[in-house]
């Protein structure tokens, strides 16, 4: 017989494995060869952005292999220059030895504009809340020392002054937790304790019992936990005082930058994964804000987070792919208010959370928290709210009703699926104009940084210049060919240099294509469809409109007259237009100080009657309509036909 040769099953497992080193970061991470480098990255907590999933579909996860072994599929959204300088997509190039991968600088996380931050937000938010309420009630109780005479147990000693200030302690669940802890804490500081009450919906909770002495200082943590970004506020729940605040990417961008994209990579993956990310995000953020303060993540004991519903449901780890499956039901819509340590935050274990209630599948407790904000649920005037980001979602109301929609506006409009699109990060370019004669663009970006891209408020200044200078038709196509300087032609497409590559460094120029507008004004369309047909619901147009409110992340560099030149926004006067910032992280600010907020988001929530848009017919015709610039019925705009915007420019 022959003899069989083995290897150690150190050898063997060495085989099947490879290191892949990712720099700036110094990263290593061990990964089963045939992993890609997207995968890699993120096993080893580095966030790149892959807006379309993984599929080599949006060409932004590019990377640079420095040397080893890998594998890559043919694609056309890098240029052979770049391939030979070894750029790579990370998510079509497989690990098949060690690899040494370099991020390029268009690739680095950078941190996001966090509107609604920093002195002037934390002034504006101060003081809106009063009394301050939260959900952890903090009680400092003098004891009276046993005797012979009163030997009731340290339980009922607590009891007692609990009650005689007015507390129902017929509802009050003790755990046995705090009992193992009681006897030691009412004794520390000679009987001076402060007991910590967890207020509930129907009842309370004794979570904690410690030495007067030893209590911190209580903080509070308003989350608004976003489909692109999060942010986290740090308060102080003694007088309200925002202390810090701290934002960014949502690593689920990761898995693509919808909803639904998020859904289906639930199911291929484990929703575990995806709570995974946007706990460490949160927890990430929360640290970020703690970093500069004395103070540790235990002293937080009140939490609130306003997300959409998809979001949440990830976050709690629940099944979220019923709302994508009609009839379109979430698990859950009202939350009961749990304990950090349930969830995994970075926080007191026993801190109390409250989760913004949302009403529909498609419509969360971000937009919740937006009425509560805004307040408009409480005017005679009919108001519509719009939250401009991936769910485009709008609400229709005053104090009699409230209508809600989202319009599914794609993620667009914070730089999904455009070639050059980004978020509102250092180096975007948020306003632009062209020269009417040579196209040449003036430009802004973000922090004055060297242009990296363009976001939001860039792309609609860009596309309603392009209508007013003749570039674009109604249609969308180009009116110019390659024989102009400002155009060229990328993957059998016109395009419009932005800016030449030499200028930023680059083999590439910065341009924005016919796929991209299209991709905007299918993105517009389903927003002012939304808008008509809520309208329509009621038998109103919008000459009834008296407010119209936006937020979201780029509104605050939005331009109304641009926005309404392409057909974004509805063509009302001027004045009616406000910009109300981050209405999520605000109304989840509000609820975090105030039981009376909390109580107004379930009735909020409660009062809105959704309109599903998936199935509605009048919605589909109206989205037709509204792929045009600014739209197929001039009538509607009425203002951009007196300027003359479109004349000669119909197709």
């Amino acid at each position: 017989m022959g003899r069989c040769t083995t290897h150690p099953v150190e050898e063997v497992q060495q085989e099947q494995t490879c290191t892949v080193s990712i720099h700036p970061g110094e990263k290593q991470v061990v990964v089963p060869r045939g992993t890609t480098l997207l995968q890699a990255a993120e096993k080893a907590g580095i966030y790149i952005n892959a807006s379309c999933n993984g599929k080599g579909s949006c060409g932004k996860c590019r990377l640079i292999v420095e040397s080893g072994n890998v594998e890559s599929d043919n694609t056309s959204l890098l240029t052979e220059k770049e391939k030979q300088k070894g750029y790579v997509l990370g998510c079509q190039t497989r690990a098949t030895g060690d690899v040494h991968v370099v991020i390029p600088e268009e690739t680095l996380e950078k941190k996001l504009k966090a509107e609604g931050m920093g002195k002037e937000a934390t002034t504006k938010l101060h003081g809106l809340v009063d009394p301050i309420t939260p959900m952890m009630e903090k009680i400092t109780l003098t004891l009276d020392p046993p005797t012979l005479d009163d030997s009731v147990s340290d339980l009922d000693r607590l009891i007692r002054p609990l009650k005689q200030n007015g507390h129902d302690t017929s509802r009050m669940r003790t755990s046995l937790k705090v009992m193992r802890q009681l006897a030691d804490a009412v004794r520390q500081d000679n009987w001076q304790v402060t007991a910590s009450l967890l207020q509930k919906k129907c009842s309370a909770e004794l979570v904690k019992v410690s030495p007067a002495k030893d209590e911190p200082t209580s903080l509070g943590l308003a989350v608004d936990l976003g489909t692109t970004s999060i942010v986290v506020y740090l308060v102080e729940m003694a007088d309200g005082k925002i202390l810090s605040a701290a934002s960014g990417h949502n690593r689920q961008a990761s898995c693509g930058d919808d909803v639904i994209n998020r859904i289906v990579c639930a199911e291929k993956d484990g929703v575990k994964k995806l709570q995974r990310m946007a706990l460490t995000t949160i927890n990430d953020l929360t640290g970020q804000a703690l970093a500069g303060l004395d103070a540790k993540a235990s002293h937080i004991d009140n939490v609130v987070i306003s997300g959409n519903t998809t979001m949440t449901h990830l976050l709690l780890g629940l099944e979220p792919k019923y709302i994508r499956r009609e009839p379109y039901i979430p698990t859950v819509s009202e939350f009961p208010i749990m304990q950090a340590g349930e969830i995994g935050l970075k926080a007191a274990p026993h801190a109390g959370v409250f989760i913004m209630p949302g009403p529909a599948c498609y419509v969360g407790g971000d937009i919740v928290a937006g009425v509560l904000y805004t307040g408009f649920y409480m005017s005679e005037e009919l108001t519509l709210f719009i939250d401009v980001g991936t769910n485009g979602e709008i609400v229709l109301g005053n104090n009699e009703f409230l209508m809600t929609a989202a319009c599914s506006a794609g993620p667009a409009f914070e730089g999904g699926g455009i070639r050059w699109g980004m978020r509102a990060e250092d180096g975007a370019i948020e306003k632009i104009t062209l020269d009417p004669n040579t196209l040449a663009p003036e430009y802004s970006t973000v922090a004055g940084k060297p242009p990296r891209g363009i976001c939001g408020s860039g792309m609609i200044d860009l596309m309603s210049e392009m209508l007013l200078k003749g570039v674009v038709g109604q249609d969308g196509k180009f009116r110019h060919g390659p024989e102009h300087p400002r155009m060229t032609v990328f993957n059998d497409e016109a395009a419009l240099i932005i800016e030449y590559g030499e200028k930023l460094g680059m083999d590439e120029d910065m341009i924005f294509t016919e796929s991209d507008i299209k991709s905007l004004i299918l993105s517009k369309a389903a927003v002012f469809a939304g808008f008509t047909v809520l309208l329509e619901e009621i038998g109103m147009d919008f000459s009834m409109v008296g407010r119209m409110i936006i937020t979201g992340g780029f509104g605050q560099h939005l331009d109304i007259e641009k926005a309404i030149i392409m057909g974004l926004l509805p063509d009302l006067d001027r004045d009616k237009f406000s910009y109300m910032g981050n209405s999520s992280i605000a109304g989840a600010y509000m609820a975090l100080l105030s039981r009376d907020y909390r109580r107004e988001a379930l009735s909020i929530s409660n009062t809105m009657t959704y309109l599903d848009f998936s199935s509605n017919t009048k919605f589909m015709d109206e989205f037709t309509k509204a792929q045009f610039l600014p739209h197929t019925e001039g009538r509607l705009f009425p203002s951009v036909q007196v300027n003359n915007v479109c004349k000669g420019n119909a197709a």
